[in-house]
């Protein structure tokens, strides 16, 4: 519990902090995010695997599988085990990088369009100013998410 509830309060503050101007926000890049969910979804793969070995297997084949369908099946859920990191840092990185491009968008299109037109300018603005709030929004959520999918894991292998 103190290495997840660390976690969260690390990524809020990075997060929350790369909303400033002129600052940049790590979990933006897709190694950052990476480096942070390739060592822990291991740690949690590897504690079910070293505490309840046949729990942490029994997790690959559903239980009244078809004989037919065995090995695609083993397949499929080791191929679904294994991409879990990379969705994790992907989630993050996506959605942080999706709102930083649409604050930059609209904050060059507000400043442009104040000389020529004011009005549209400030409506904008407006608009600048509620995505804002949304990316607020969006750092707590996707902090609290990987959190969250990280302690299902780990829950499903202990």
């Amino acid at each position: 519990a103190l290495i997840l509830t660390s976690l969260i309060i690390f990524l809020l503050l990075i997060n929350l902090l790369g909303l400033l101007p002129y600052t940049f926000t790590p979990t933006t890049q897709l190694s950052i995010s990476l480096a942070l969910a390739f060592p822990l979804w291991l740690a949690t793969l590897l504690t079910g695997l070293r505490n309840q070995p046949s729990t942490s297997l029994a997790h690959l084949l559903p239980e009244g599988t078809p004989t037919l369908l065995i090995p695609a099946l083993i397949l499929i859920e080791t191929t679904s085990l294994l991409i879990r990191p990379l969705a994790l840092g992907v989630r993050l990185t996506a959605n942080l990088t999706a709102g930083h491009l649409l604050i930059q968008l609209i904050s060059t299109a507000t400043t442009t369009l104040f000389s020529t037109i004011p009005i549209v300018s400030l409506l904008t603005f407006l608009v600048l100013f509620l995505l804002t709030i949304l990316e607020l929004a969006v750092a707590i959520i996707q902090a609290y998410v990987f959190v969250l999918l990280l302690s299902l894991y780990l829950q499903e292998n202990i």
